[in-house]
């Protein structure tokens, strides 16, 4: 398949998973208010309404990350960007792609990154640390992939 038709391939599953996680996030976020409205019941209701409610807070946070990768993503292929790695600016492998559509890193630049923080860059540039917004449930290591 061409790298071309491959990325066509990869904008309709994007799209189609931001749908799904904001039809999920919409339910979630439902569910949490009516969670919290519910104030009746006794000790062993309300706890177990607690981790109810931190479960689905947590699967809202997830959901909400990813579909912000998503959106990232979508609007880089709008602008004509997508996979190309935010660290060496090389073209990402269309199987690290597929692996995880919203990948802004080739697997050497994730690995670097996972391992110190900080991409290196030639030039004499520190890198660009990662902000608070590593992906840390899906790690590469996570992700088995033959590139050579």
């Amino acid at each position: 398949m061409a790298r071309k038709e491959a990325m066509t391939k990869m904008r309709e599953i994007l799209i189609t998973r931001r749908d799904a996680l904001r039809r999920a996030l919409k339910g979630d976020l439902s569910l949490l208010n009516a969670l919290r409205e519910q104030t009746s019941g006794d000790v062993v209701d309300f706890a177990l309404d607690s981790v109810q409610d931190e479960i689905s807070s947590q699967l809202a946070q997830v959901e909400s990350r990813e579909l912000s990768n998503i959106e990232v993503a979508l609007e880089k292929m709008r602008e004509g960007t997508y996979g190309q790695c935010e660290g060496c600016a090389e073209s990402i492998p269309l199987v690290r792609l597929q692996a995880l559509p919203y990948a802004t890193y080739c697997i050497n630049c994730q690995q670097e990154l996972e391992k110190s923080g900080e991409i290196r860059r030639s030039g004499g540039d520190l890198g660009r640390i990662l902000s608070g917004s590593s992906d840390s449930d899906t790690m590469l290591n996570d992700v088995e992939l033959d590139v050579s």
